[in-house]
This record gives C-alpha cells, sequence and structure tokens, in this order.
C-alpha cells in the first residue's frame, strides 16, 4: 500500500490530509505489519478523515460499521433476510422442512453487515470501525475473532474467511476504555489537536481564500480557547468551520465583535461562550 512513511504522508497531502510524522509512521506501519489500527483521541481532530484518505488514496472501498450504544452481530456481522425466508417456505408447502431448509440458509437470503462485507471481499478494502468505545463492552468480544484471524463463523454456512485482508481503522474518543485484549490486537495511534505550524497548513489547505493573518489570529485564538477550562474545546473540525465563517461574513482581522459574533461555530455549549467572552483577551494574543 505505501513504499515509505515518507510516501504515506505525500499521498495523504494530495487527498487534503496532512499528516503529522507520527501519523504517517503508524499508518506505514500497520500496512506493513498487517495489524489493525486503533486511533484515539478528543473529537474532530480527524481520525475518520484519516480512514477515509488511506482509502482514497489506496484506491481501496471504504466500509464503515458506525458503532453505538446497542449495536449488535446482526448489525455489525449480518442477519438473515426473514421476510424472504418466509416467502420461500410459502411457495414451497410440500417441501419437508429439512428441504426447505437447505435452500433458506443459503448466500441468497444472507444480508451482510460491514464485518462480513469486509472480510469477504477480494478487492482492496479500508474496514473503519468508528466510534468503537459507544458501543457495548459484549460488542468487543464480537471484533476479536475478526482482528485475530481476520475470519467470520456463520454457523449455517461455515467460517468465512478473508482471502485480501482489509486495512482495519478502529477509531475511539476515549468516552470508556477499551479492553487489553482489543488494544493487543492493534498498533496504536494518538491524535490529538495540532501544533500551530500544522494547525495553520490545515486552514490553509481547506479554506485557501483566507488571508494569511487571518489564519494566524484564529489559530492563535484557537489555542487560547483549548487553554481555557471548558465543557468542549474546540477541536480541528471547528477551526476549519470557524475559518469558512469568517471568509463568508467578509471579515478581515478578528475583533471583539466579529469574535463575539461567531463563537457559537466553534463552542457548542452556553456556559463555554459566556466563559470564553469573558476571559479572552484579544489584544494579549
Amino acid at each position: 500500500m505505501f513504499t515509505s512513511v515518507d510516501d504515506v504522508s505525500a499521498r495523504l497531502a494530495e487527498t487534503g490530509y496532512l499528516a503529522s510524522p507520527a501519523v504517517a509512521t503508524t499508518v506505514f506501519l500497520a500496512a506493513r505489519l498487517g495489524k489493525p489500527l486503533l486511533v484515539e483521541g478528543p473529537a474532530g481532530v480527524g481520525k475518520t478523515e484519516l480512514a477515509k484518505a488511506v482509502a482514497q488514496v489506496a484506491g481501496a472501498r471504504l466500509v464503515r460499521l458506525q458503532c453505538y450504544e446497542g449495536v449488535d452481530e446482526s448489525r455489525a456481522l449480518y442477519e438473515w433476510n426473514h421476510a424472504k425466508q418466509l416467502l420461500r417456505i410459502s411457495a414451497g408447502r410440500d417441501e419437508s422442512w429439512d428441504e426447505a431448509r437447505t435452500d433458506i440458509f443459503s448466500e441468497e437470503f444472507l444480508l451482510p453487515r460491514p464485518l462480513l462485507t469486509a472480510i469477504r471481499g477480494d478487492e482492496p478494502t479500508v474496514l473503519l470501525i468508528d466510534e468503537t468505545d459507544k458501543a457495548d463492552v459484549e460488542m468487543e468480544g464480537l471484533l476479536l475473532e475478526v482482528l485475530s484471524d481476520f475470519q467470520i463463523t456463520v454457523p449455517e454456512l461455515g467460517t468465512v474467511s478473508a482471502t485480501r485482508r482489509p486495512f482495519v481503522v478502529l477509531t475511539s474518543n476515549a468516552g470508556r476504555e477499551l479492553s487489553e485484549a482489543l488494544r493487543r490486537r492493534c498498533l496504536f495511534l494518538h491524535i490529538g489537536f495540532p501544533e500551530e505550524e500544522l494547525e495553520r497548513r490545515i486552514v490553509r489547505l481547506k479554506v485557501p481564500g483566507l488571508g494569511a493573518a487571518l489564519t494566524e489570529s484564529v489559530v492563535r485564538v484557537v489555542g487560547a480557547l483549548r487553554a481555557m477550562d471548558l465543557r468542549k474545546v474546540p477541536s480541528v473540525a471547528e477551526t476549519i468551520d470557524w475559518a469558512r465563517t469568517l471568509l463568508a461574513l467578509g471579515a478581515d482581522s478578528l475583533d471583539e465583535t466579529v469574535v463575539q459574533d461567531t463563537l457559537g461555530v466553534i463552542l457548542k455549549h452556553q456556559d463555554d461562550i459566556q466563559k470564553a467572552a469573558a476571559k479572552l483577551d484579544l489584544d494579549a494574543l
């Protein structure tokens, strides 16, 4: 997939994803070693976008399992098309159960979900297991077989093994601690808030119409907000949204009025907005 760490950086940059050396190195190792990649960090720092960028540069199909509380085997692995099975049984009333069972538990009636889709695909695939920490602990046990042996057992059909292993990316916002068994099977990467220079490069790439001076001011103000004790500090996604907002408003500089009017773009809680409005000193930045 990649020839070197520099190749990772260059090719991801072509998609608009600017990777730090740590990110590029870990992605290269995950691809070279064939290990799943567990990416942890706050929301909005580019964990999901990393998987999308890898799929794009590799010309691979992206298969995404969005985790949430209550996601189960039928949503992650597969389920049977019960309506179609009932129609098949009704159409063959004169058949014995053994004859009908052989037919209705066949490929024609199987509905593959993301994990099974990724495992049995024979084309380059990136499997994104997004927000793993939102799933129940029991879900992790389901993932262990997939991440250990890259195979899935369907009792009625047997074991499906991967002929071509997908590149697996698991993301976590660290909402809960993932099990050690799951972590052992993965390479670990933490993506935090970027350094100022990298964030400036990201803003220039994503919002090219914004002036250099205003880009500098946006990054400095966001950095100051992250240093405050807020319920939800702004992430890179909010930095980009704010830059686009200022461009849409035609602002050429950050003054108190502009900041006060647009704080709702980067802060998502009223108490955070009030705290920032009281403490933010633009003259000191």
